[in-house]
């Protein structure tokens, strides 16, 4: 199957109500509310910390082509040009620009089913990396090596975007090519439960940042953050990255969302089939059109995808905060956010879990979220016993709301109680060992 970069065009946008009606229209009924998990990993080979490049009989090329047989459809962006990802279903593999494989999970109602498609997938994955003398390997960011030093993935968005982001924030190179994560989707049932789980999740990020926080090490070193890839998203690109000051206002609503989103750059546009680089925010562009063309909902859908907050907004809700970590850890993401957000009680209990912040108390939480884990404080509050009892409050709530993916949440609630985030052993294997071969193998999945 091919990609198409050709695009098809959609009706031209002549107002913001038409961008108001494609969240309205997202909208489900909670008895239909089901949830996706993403779960990205680097791929090493067995004997090396180098990164694996695209192509060669051991590359991520041939991973793909490998599993492609066990009943996949390969995507490529025409006829002649390389697979870039695999689809099965509703599930897919697909590459980031650094050949971080990443499974997007297909929608379900529970944890439990999401968690076992992920463990389903890592088994045909490790087995096939295996066959190439590849491992699996999750942390947040790459321990080893610089971006100059990385290949990139043939893909044309990724040339694109290679090209415009570093001209918004000099780390923009990091992020694309240096972190994995994990992340969960989610839906909403009307604009005001849109709002209160968007900001519920905004609020709630750090203390899951200082759960999930795994990757302390930057090129060999030491950063002094215990999740740095958090710490690379403040140098991307400040009109596309970080929390909306609306979560912390009371203002939050579709319309805000949308104005936001209107006033941040447009990374690409898909025209002639190529990806051109305007140099205008995309509130320009619905004013001015560009090359004598309207815009219209495929230039908005494509935006969409290019904006990178802590909580996005699409057709779900993105909870994007999460590095890289085991399965039984990832599983447990969707747990976590599924009893907190889906069962009302729960809901209202984590509202009430942290003081009400501004927005600059709330990024000096995230900051020392990123930099110290669970060991650190808000205000006299230890963190480690807050994210305990988040952990404890999604508990609660798929206890009411579906019981047997309570267990999944086990592997966080034992993170939580340590009061140790995982880049802490890290920390402690690499200062032992400071074999780059053996930290990844002490990584792998």
């Amino acid at each position: 199957m091919s990609l198409d970069l050709q695009r098809t065009a959609t009706e031209p946008i002549t107002s913001v109500d038409m961008l108001l009606a494609g969240f309205r229209s997202a909208e489900k009924p909670r008895s239909s509310h089901l949830l996706g998990l993403e779960h990205e990993k680097f791929v090493y080979p067995l004997q090396s910390a180098r990164q694996v490049p695209y192509e060669g009989p051991s590359g991520i090329g041939a991973l793909l082509e490998r599993l492609a047989p066990a009943g996949y459809t390969p995507f490529r962006e025409t006829p002649t040009s390389p697979a870039i990802a695999l689809q099965k279903g509703m599930l897919t593999i697909s590459l980031e620009p650094g050949g971080q494989l990443e499974l997007s999970g297909s929608p379900w109602r529970t944890a439990r089913e999401a968690h076992a498609e992920n463990l389903a997938h890592l088994a045909e994955v490790k087995a096939a990396a295996e066959a190439l003398g590849l491992r699996l390997v999750a942390l947040g960011y790459r321990p080893f090596g610089t971006p100059p030093e990385m290949s990139w993935m043939p893909k044309t968005r990724y040339v694109a975007m290679r090209q415009s982001l570093p001209e918004r924030g000099p780390l923009a190179h990091n992020m694309m090519l240096m972190t994995s994560t994990g992340q969960v989707s989610l839906d909403w049932e009307d604009e005001a439960d849109c709002v209160r789980k968007t900001v519920l999740v905004a609020r709630l990020a750090p203390l899951m940042v200082a759960l999930y926080a795994n990757s302390p090490i930057v090129d060999g070193k030491p950063s002094g953050y215990l999740s740095f890839r958090s710490r690379v998203w403040d140098e991307v690109d400040p009109t596309r990255c970080g929390y909306l000051r609306s979560f912390f206002d009371g203002s939050f609503s579709y319309r805000a969302y949308v104005e936001w989103a209107l006033d941040a750059p447009i990374l690409f546009l898909r025209r002639r089939g190529e990806y051109l680089r305007p140099k205008m925010t995309f509130r320009q562009f619905m004013k001015e059109g560009f090359e004598g063309q309207p815009a219209d909902m495929t230039d908005w859908t494509d935006h969409l995808s290019t904006l990178f907050p802590e909580v996005r907004l699409k057709k779900v809700v993105e909870v994007r905060g999460a590095d890289c970590v085991s399965a039984p850890m990832t599983g447990a993401l969707a747990a976590l956010w599924r009893g907190l957000l889906y069962d009302r009680g729960a809901m209202e209990e984590g509202e009430r879990l942290l003081p009400r912040l501004s927005f600059e108390e709330h990024l000096a939480f995230h900051d020392t979220s990123r930099r110290q884990g669970l060991a650190g404080k808000l205000g006299n509050h230890e963190l480690h016993r807050l994210a305990a009892e988040m952990v404890a409050i999604a508990r609660r709530g798929l206890e009411r709301l579906d019981a047997a993916d309570a267990p999944l949440l086990e592997p966080l609630a034992e993170v939580a109680a340590s009061g140790r985030s995982p880049a802490q052993a890290v920390l402690e294997a690499w200062e032992k060992d400071p074999r780059p071969e053996a930290l990844l193998a002490r990584s792998a999945l």
